[in-house]
């Protein structure tokens, strides 16, 4: 599959104002591995209070498997900052969030975790969370989203966001790839040392 475009099922959380806390409970913050925080995203909505895996939640459904786009409720992700938000759903397999609102902070987060954020019209996500499994296609660099029905719905994303998602890298990763051209900028604009004849003449 291409990088520039997501192709997936959709699973559905109907609730609003899923909060971060909801999303990766603080209790797993001690960790600084991105790797295996997966299994603990939603970790107090997903089990039963016997602690077994509550059969009816979206993502311990058979049927969400794999699926890669997360159709959420209005005010996605608000709550505190906290960037194990979108490690842990990322690990969880998702590629990207569709709300009608997603929150700043979080938003931002996830951006620089390789999670996009696609914020759509109230009236387009109230259809998709009544059509849970529905395929949407992503178009990255089009920032378009494509029905089954060919119906497709444009969403903001900022030109630099778009560069690290199309070449699958953070922003640190994207300073570090061009650390040629850096080097060269700074070799032709360097300036004279203070013992340089350059800098004496200058005097």
């Amino acid at each position: 599959m291409s990088a520039a475009v997501i192709r997936s099922r959709t699973v559905v959380l109907r609730e609003r104002n899923i909060d971060t806390d909801q999303i990766i409970p603080a209790r797993f913050l001690t960790t600084t591995e991105r790797a295996g925080i997966g299994r603990h995203a939603f970790s107090d909505w997903r089990s039963l209070a016997n602690g077994s895996p509550d059969p009816d939640f979206p993502f311990n459904r058979p049927e969400n498997a794999g699926a890669q786009v997360l159709v959420a409720g209005r005010n996605f992700g608000c709550g505190s900052s906290r960037e194990h938000a979108p490690w842990a759903l990322v690990d969880l397999g998702l590629r990207a969030v569709v709300s009608s609102e997603i929150a700043d902070i979080f938003r931002s987060n996830a951006l620089k975790n390789g999670l996009l954020p696609v914020v759509l019209e109230a009236e387009i996500v109230d259809e998709l969370l009544d059509a849970p499994g529905i395929e949407l296609s992503i178009d990255i660099a089009a920032r378009r989203v494509t029905l089954p029905d060919g119906r497709a719905f444009a969403f903001p994303l900022d030109a630099f966001a778009r560069t690290c998602l199309l070449e699958g890298v953070d922003q640190l990763g994207y300073l570090l790839k061009q650390a040629d051209a850096i080097a060269a900028f700074e070799q032709r604009h360097a300036l004279p040392s203070p013992a340089s004849p350059e800098s004496r003449h200058a005097r």
